[in-house]
């Protein structure tokens, strides 16, 4: 072989050895980002690196507030209620009898029906419960949700539940006027359409992709938990069995594929159901703060439903509309997280 055709060899191998290489390079930039391994997981303990956030940041504030929740009751803000008199001759049904008259479904229409009994012992409006002894009750049906206003023929449902429920108790139902009750279910529906706020931000990836445990993996960084939905994680209300503050959500076919670590995520979905949230949560500073921080960590913009970049002068624009919103709202009575908001506005 001759000088010439052993150089020319030579050049191929190196030339199809740098197309191998480019090639194995290009994947790795392509290919999704991963979760790291946890510290013990790894061969050599891993460099120190500086928060994402301080540790205040997306923490949930203190809040001047019970640790559970109430009961819901009827009220007359939200709710049509008839008041189910008792015989004079039997002035007192147990609640298992109760129980066994009331209708089987909790829905007149597409709005949420309930009944109520005065317990004897605790002198207060309860939902039924079995072993208890009540002196009356008051059945109600919800004026208005997003589904919207109560009309003539859920009020007519109403009607039917509540008498077949005092019938089967030989007690006698009063009900309010359908007309006025329908004019006011039509005007409550008017303010919640309103003022029904669903803020939602997308965090999109400039370059490469992320994984379901990549994103799981900075995600939780920022205080949020998996929720009960493949592609959702939540950040927790500081009070057990509220609605979570934030839902950042994902494509939930990428949760659900065979190796999640080879789904390749683009954008993620940060929600805030504004009238489910306390405002004393602070949840749109969270909001904003969380987007930016999976933005810097994750190498991704923050942008509106239209793809347009937010900045943080439009985000403090957001956050003074909400405050006004919040006002408006606590004027109504119905301040944003209250049991009252979070029904109107289901």
């Amino acid at each position: 072989m001759s000088n010439l055709q052993i150089g020319l060899a030579v050049l191929g191998g190196l030339v199809l050895a740098a197309l191998v290489a480019h090639s194995t390079w290009t994947a790795r930039k392509n290919a999704p980002r991963r979760a790291q391994p946890a510290p013990e997981q790894r061969d050599t303990a891993p460099e120190p690196q500086e928060p994402i956030l301080d540790d205040t940041d997306l923490a949930a504030p203190d809040l001047p507030r019970p640790t559970t929740l109430r009961k819901t009751s009827l009220d007359p803000l939200i709710d049509v209620i008839a008041t189910v008199a008792l015989d004079p001759a039997s002035p007192v049904v147990s609640g298992d009898a109760a129980i066994a008259a009331s209708p089987a479904t909790r829905r007149a229409g597409t709005k949420p029906y309930a009944i109520e009994g005065y317990n004897l012992s605790s002198q207060v409006w309860e939902p039924l419960a079995a072993g208890q002894r009540y002196g009356g009750f008051q059945a109600g049906v919800q004026l208005a949700n997003r589904s919207g206003a109560l009309n003539e023929i859920e009020y007519s449902e109403f009607v039917v539940k509540t008498q077949s429920f005092a019938d089967a108790l030989n007690a006698t139902p009063e009900f309010p006027e359908m007309r006025d009750e329908v004019a006011r279910a039509r005007e409550l529906d008017q303010f919640a359409s309103a003022h029904d706020a669903q803020l939602g931000f997308t965090i999109r990836a400039k370059s490469a992709s992320w994984s379901p445990g990549y994103v799981h993996q900075c995600a939780a960084r920022l205080g949020f938990v998996p929720g009960a939905v493949p592609g959702r994680m939540v950040l927790p209300a500081s009070v057990e069995g509220l609605a979570p503050v934030l839902v950042l959500a994902f494509d939930s076919q990428a949760a659900l594929a065979e190796d999640p670590e080879q789904s390749a995520i683009r954008e993620l979905g940060l929600h805030l159901d504004v009238a489910h949230v306390d405002r004393n949560e602070q949840p749109f500073v969270r909001m904003r703060d969380a987007a930016f921080a999976l933005a810097r960590e994750m190498d991704g913009v923050v942008t509106d439903d239209d793809g347009q970049a937010l900045e943080a002068r439009t985000m403090d624009l957001i956050g003074q509309e909400l405050e006004s919103l919040y006002n408006t709202m606590e004027q109504r009575d119905l301040a944003a997280g209250s049991v009252l908001a979070r029904r109107l506005f289901s």
